[in-house]
Formats: C-alpha cells, structure tokens, sequence
C-alpha cells in the first residue's frame, strides 16, 4: 500500500505532514489546540491529507493558507473553514492566472521518488478555488485554544504571502519566503522588493526557536535569515534586484530573480 505522506513529530502537538515523494518535498504543519486544529497549507493535492489530519486529532480543522500557489492549496477541497490573506484572496476565488497544462507539467517535471495513490491522475489534476471563509490582514491572531498564532504578512513571493509566529514556542513557519533551496522571485506576479523588505521584517522578531519551511529540509539553522538577508543586500548593492538578472547561488540556498 502506499504512504505518500510523511507524519513527524515537532513536539507533542505539533507535527508537519510532508510530501517528500514529489520534486519539491512540500511541508503542511498540524498544530493541535483545545479547541482547534489548525492546518497550516495542505499540499500538492496528490494524496488526500485530510486522512493524515484526521489520525492526528478529532478537533474542527481551520486551515491557514501561506500563499495561493497550488502546491500549497491541493487538499484545501477537503476541508470547510479556509483562511488567506486579502491580498492572494482573489487568486482563491477565480483561480490562478496560469494554464492549467502549465501548472500540471510543473507537478511531474521530475519523476515521483514515492508510489502514488491510486486515485491520483495528472491529466485529471486541477487547481483549488472557491470562496475563503476568512480573510486574514497583518498582525491577525488565530487562537485554537491554548495556542496562539500570529500572521505576518510577507509579501514577495506572491502579493499576500504570509508567514505565521507562535511567539510562545518560538515557532516561525515561513512557507515559501525561507528554505534552503531555490527561492523563486522570477514569476511576474513575484516582487524582489517586496520579499527583501519581508526578509528584514522576520529578522526583527525575537526569539525563534525553530524555523519550519514549506519546502526540504527541515532541520534549518536559525542564521539562515540572516544569511537571505545579507544575501539580498548583496544583490542589491550590485543593483541586481530586479527580475531577469539571474540566479545567485550562496551555497545552502539559491535567489532565481
């Protein structure tokens, strides 16, 4: 039987629920309350993620969309109460501004490492959209009971990308604006501004204790925004920071502007 999803243990009540049989190793978090659960992303929609949710907790599921990009929005059809913030809402609602073949070609640019479910077809593969049931602005405060998280809004690699702090454990989940990988600011809907002034606003928060990605590797250095950072200076400095000039590579990390 197949296991395309992989469940670890961040601590007793927190786990990140990965994708690692696709090219791009997505991470969904699961952060149980007393009153909620909340699901921050639910992945490329291969596999169905609400089956993994529920083995982990029985409470009402809110999920918290960091950005309407599809592999971060493929198991919101599973679920009812979906948040987003303002700025990507309109993406949510009509669907993305992308070809269909485009985004399904992307999904299988490079051969699966995993067994897929049997359900799943890529010519039948389509992108989440419909209403959100709340719309998040900065600084918003999601309280699942016992647990408290706030939404930073981190504009840069799509217009309403956020990520979200739970001050109290010191947990930052940064969705696509912190990995070690490619960070991708090519896209026209991408701004290179943006997500440097969202880099430096990250780097004002006090202590994190652990940073949780979307995407690889999840044992990540807390340096490593600064690291982004010093590398986006960098690029600036050398009046680099515009779309088309490139890719940076600084080891642990690339910038593709």
């Amino acid at each position: 039987m197949y296991n395309w999803f992989t469940i670890e243990k961040i601590d007793d009540m927190t786990f990140a629920i990965s994708e690692y049989g696709h090219w791009e190793k997505v991470h969904s978090y699961l952060l149980i309350g007393t009153k909620y659960a909340l699901l921050i992303d639910t992945g490329l929609g291969i596999g169905n993620i609400k089956n993994e949710v529920d083995k982990l907790t029985s409470l009402p599921v809110k999920v918290i969309t960091t950005h309407c990009h599809w592999d971060h929005i493929g198991g919101h059809k599973y679920f009812k109460d979906i948040y987003i913030h303002e700025d990507d809402a309109e993406w949510l609602k009509r669907g993305l501004p992308i070809p269909i073949e485009v985004i399904r070609n992307s999904i299988v640019k490079e051969p699966f490492s995993k067994e897929t479910p049997k359900k799943f077809d890529i010519k039948k593969y389509t992108v989440y959209k419909d209403e959100s049931t709340k719309i998040l602005k900065d600084n918003y405060i999601i309280d699942i009971g016992s647990r408290k998280v706030r939404v930073l809004h981190t504009p840069g690699h799509s217009p309403g990308h956020i990520c979200l702090f739970e001050e109290e454990k010191g947990y930052l989940y940064t969705g696509d604006l912190i990995y070690l990988g490619t960070l991708y600011i090519f896209y026209p809907s991408t701004n290179p501004i943006e997500f440097k002034k969202s880099i430096e606003k990250i780097c004002c928060l006090n202590n994190i204790t652990k940073i949780l990605p979307g995407h690889n590797e999840l044992d990540l250095k807390l340096d490593i925004i600064r690291q982004i950072q010093n590398s986006f200076i960098l690029i600036e400095k050398n009046n680099l920071l515009e779309h088309g000039s490139g890719t940076f590579d600084f080891g642990d990390f690339k910038i593709q502007l």
